[in-house]
């Protein structure tokens, strides 16, 4: 393993194993798989066993419900359709999208659903790229009559309590039509729902599933061969259960089956808010990409304006400063994640530096235990990949001391 400046220490590379593994010998994380790269040095920890009983052990090839962090890969698609000028950030998504047409917005975003006003402007594609279009999950807000709204008429989440879209994405489309905006478009930012209106958006524009379209033109040239929005049957036996511990007693409870869960079949729905299953050496070859302004292996996959645009803050002023607001009202929520400031097209973009990561680090984490960042200064990308839902702080915990040791791992 190399050291000098391009690298990592092996004191602080050994501490950072030590520090997942007593979170994995607490009982409280059966397994996780962690890599992390800094120019050409490349290390990857896998501990522990695939599920909370014991049996299989962590590998590097184990595959995991990605959640949120599909988002910074699902933005890619719509992104190779502005570089061939077949969508533009700032066109009115109605062509393709008339569900969305002739929006009205809420008076106020508790208010009943009947008290509107028209929307000032049609919805963007910019809007959807940067989860500003009108419409989203306020977890600040969870007893308003829009979320209940959302819920109830299966925008968002399923009967069985499992939260990605169940209907298929033309039924989707029109059960959304249904609702009134939260805000006018381009006013706040709203986690979520953006993002799988992108996909169906993707899937419209070119004819093709999203994920077929996905596939062509951004994991095949990335070698992403084990990335897509179900796992088949040859490679069920690499999927852990997801467990969702009870948030008072901490008791495992399996909030999704490896066969027969969500994850077994092709869904109805490929949301590109959190329907993708990987590998952390998949997501790593799409990391290094956007950290190499959009070539892998020199072929070209994004340009690198696409990337910038991709990677960088994207949210006005007003719309930053609600954000960041929201993130420290949401703190409690999130267990102490997203408070990075800004917002690209599909990931955080971080605008302050309020912890051990520098301005400019971009990624997102994921509600199923998931974090990945790629950091431009460090020339830096850290992945760290659990099967525990954040229903406990225990993943997110160890999210947390995954990034604060990694970065004191930097051989300068």
């Amino acid at each position: 393993m190399g050291h000098g400046n391009s690298g990592f220490t092996k004191t602080g590379l050994d501490r950072l194993r030590q520090v997942l593994a007593r979170h994995v010998e607490s009982g409280r994380i059966p397994g996780l798989v962690a890599l992390v790269s800094r120019g050409e040095e490349t290390h990857v920890e896998a501990i522990g066993t695939m599920r909370h009983d014991g049996g299989a052990p962590m590998r590097r090839d184990t595959i995991f419900r990605m959640a949120s962090t599909t988002k910074p890969v699902g933005a890619a698609a719509a992104m190779v359709l502005v570089d061939e000028c077949r969508l533009r950030l700032d066109d009115a998504v109605d062509p393709w999208l008339p569900e969305l047409a002739d929006r009205q917005v809420l008076k106020r975003p508790d208010g009943p659903l009947e008290d509107t006003v028209p929307a000032r402007r049609p919805i963007t594609v910019r809007d959807l790229l940067t989860s500003t279009f009108g419409l989203g999950i306020d977890m600040t807000a969870k007893g308003s009559p829009i979320t209940g709204a959302l819920f109830e008429r299966g925008v968002y989440g399923q009967e069985d309590g499992w939260l990605l879209p169940a209907p298929d994405p033309d039924e989707w489309m029109r059960r959304l039509g249904t609702l009134p905006l939260m805000c006018q478009p381009g006013e706040r930012w709203l986690y979520n729902i953006g993002d799988d209106v992108l996909g169906v958006l993707v899937a419209r524009v070119t004819g093709r599933p999203f994920e077929a379209f996905l596939r062509e033109r951004v994991f095949d040239p990335l070698g992403m061969a084990d990335t897509g929005f179900h796992v088949p049957a040859e490679k069920i036996d690499r999927l852990p259960p997801l467990y969702a511990p009870d948030h008072q007693t901490g008791e495992f409870l399996v909030e999704d089956p490896a066969e027969g869960g969500h994850h077994s079949t092709p869904p109805a729905f490929q949301s590109g808010g959190g329907g993708l299953d990987s590998t952390a050496d998949d997501y790593h070859a799409y990391f290094r990409m956007l950290l190499n302004h959009g070539t892998h292996d020199g072929e070209r996959i994004l340009s690198r304006p696409a990337v910038e645009l991709m990677t960088t803050n994207r949210l006005t002023p007003g719309v930053l400063a609600a954000r960041e607001a929201w993130a420290r009202d949401a703190v409690h929520v999130g267990y102490g994640l997203g408070q990075h400031g800004g917002w690209g097209f599909g990931m955080a973009v971080r605008t302050h530096h309020g912890d051990y990561a520098p301005v400019g680090q971009f990624g997102w984490d994921g509600g199923a235990g998931t974090t990945v960042y790629a950091d431009p200064h460090n020339g830096l990308v850290g992945i760290l990949l659990t099967q525990v839902g954040m229903s406990t702080p225990d993943s997110a915990r160890a999210i947390h001391d995954f990034w604060t040791t990694l970065y004191q791992a930097i051989d300068n």
